[in-house]
């Protein structure tokens, strides 16, 4: 779940055009804003969602493959290898590692974990992230800064180093309107759009962000050095076969890693072979599957993506009880499914797929994403 302060982050962009552009998350896990973000820039548009932590990225790549747009791409980097990138992201937003003070009234663990040495320690490294994040941006970009705590050396003092760092080369974007009922504390500072999301004064929980745009200067965006050749192409026979599983073929270009074919928004495709061929990528476009004689056996993102074609395969209605099973991998009734490959559906949306052999039916829904708790 999203909290809901932390959902600010799309009226920060309400004014942008961002349909078809390129955003950068630089510490995006659990994916939460990167969804948002996603959602903002439409098929057409490309998310890279970075974090440095591989069993972070894992989680991330779960929320992605959930959300179904097939746009974003899921990087484990250091900061420094993102901004290899040079003005090369529309957007670039940085939900910085912080204290965490934004969380003491909502979890055990912020408080436990917080120490008076925190705050300077954070706001070190919070500076290191912004310097590449910086350079990934484009002249004319919108940088978005934000944190989970309260204390002005990770809030206001980053901003006010921003400012004296790269001062000459950032302009206001437009006034963010923030209406008196929201409850939203502003501190502007400089060019800076700021604002503070108070539990006693907000709604949700404790949140900091703030907005400018780097100046334009006419440069042009760098892209690294292939270090190594992501992916195969898929043969004619194969690209039937896949073909027949999207919404609109000529708009998708698929490719294979190993033996799993992935699609992509053919408008986004080099963007995504350049990404690939320098960072670590975890997870991009969307997973369709494997080709088993000329047949596809399909991954589970394929069942959630928005532009999957419905009517490839038998698609069945669950009730609430039905999808509760499902969803925890459990054995599930034959009854209402079809011989072979089938869609659960519930509340007329996909959730996964089945396959019925016989008298069983598999239920394909991934181990680690089934439900274990009540």
């Amino acid at each position: 779940m999203q909290e809901a302060s932390s959902q600010f982050v799309a009226h920060l962009l309400a004014g942008e055009a961002l349909e078809g552009r390129r955003v950068l998350d630089m510490c995006a896990a659990p994916g939460g804003k990167s969804t948002i973000y996603s959602t903002l820039v439409g098929r057409e548009g490309l998310v890279v969602a970075n974090d440095i932590s591989r069993s972070r990225t894992l989680a991330l790549s779960d929320n992605v493959q959930r959300w179904g747009l097939g746009n974003i791409v899921v990087t484990c980097n250091e900061p420094r290898h993102i901004g290899a990138f040079e003005a090369w992201f529309d957007v670039v937003a940085v939900d910085a590692p912080c204290s965490g003070e934004g969380m003491f009234r909502k979890m055990d663990e912020a408080r436990s974990e917080w120490s008076p040495a925190a705050p300077r320690i954070c706001s070190e490294r919070q500076r290191e992230i912004l310097v590449e994040a910086w350079r990934a941006l484009r002249p004319g970009g919108v940088l978005i800064y934000s944190t989970c705590t309260f204390n002005s050396l990770e809030d206001e003092g980053v901003v006010e180093w921003l400012m004296a760092e790269y001062g000459d080369d950032i302009v206001a974007c437009d006034r963010v309107d923030t209406p008196d009922a929201w409850g939203i504390t502003r501190s502007d500072i400089g060019a800076f759009q700021c604002f503070h999301f108070f539990p006693h004064k907000t709604r949700g929980e404790g949140f900091f962000a703030a907005v400018a745009r780097k100046r334009e200067d006419g440069s042009r965006s760098v892209t690294p050095k292939a270090r190594r050749k992501p992916f195969a192409d898929v043969s004619r026979a194969e690209l039937g076969e896949v073909s027949r599983w999207v919404d609109d073929a000529s708009k998708h270009a698929f490719r294979a890693v190993g033996d799993t074919i992935y699609a992509y928004n053919a408008a986004v495709i080099e963007s995504v072979t350049a990404l690939a061929s320098s960072l670590n990528v975890v997870y991009s476009g969307v997973a369709m599957g494997q080709l088993f004689k000329g047949k596809l056996k399909p991954e589970h993102p394929l069942a959630l993506y928005v532009g999957r074609r419905e009517g490839v395969v038998a698609e069945v209605e669950v009730d609430e009880e039905q999808a509760v099973s499902y969803l925890r991998r459990h054995d599930i009734a034959v009854a209402p499914f079809e011989e072979g490959i089938n869609i659960v559906k519930y509340r007329g949306v996909a959730i996964g797929f089945v396959k019925r052999i016989g008298a069983r039916c598999n239920n394909m829904y991934p181990k680690e994403q089934r439900i274990i708790k009540n």
